[in-house]
């Protein structure tokens, strides 16, 4: 694994998060509930690669990477409900 780098959800995106994650990661965002907003601050994203795929992972769980075919792909760590953007 090949440590990436983090921010926050709500803010502009380093340039390494990979522009076919920024899309769905945006998407991602808009559906935050106040329950993910602790104490009025925003969760966090953690950019990291795996086997040479980028995986954006926020505090809350939610994941977005890149699916064989390179499609955003939205999970959650426990790998259940997995959706395909």
């Amino acid at each position: 694994m090949q440590l990436g780098t983090r921010w926050n959800a709500g803010s502009q995106p380093p340039a390494s998060v990979p522009a076919e994650l920024r899309e769905t990661i945006a998407q991602v965002e808009q559906h935050l509930t106040a329950a993910a907003v602790q104490g009025g601050a925003m969760p966090g994203w953690t950019l990291t690669w795996l086997e040479g795929r980028p995986i954006a992972e926020l505090d809350t769980g939610v994941t977005v990477s890149l699916g064989a075919d390179g499609r955003a792909v939205v999970g959650h760590i426990d790998g259940m409900d997995d959706e395909e953007r």
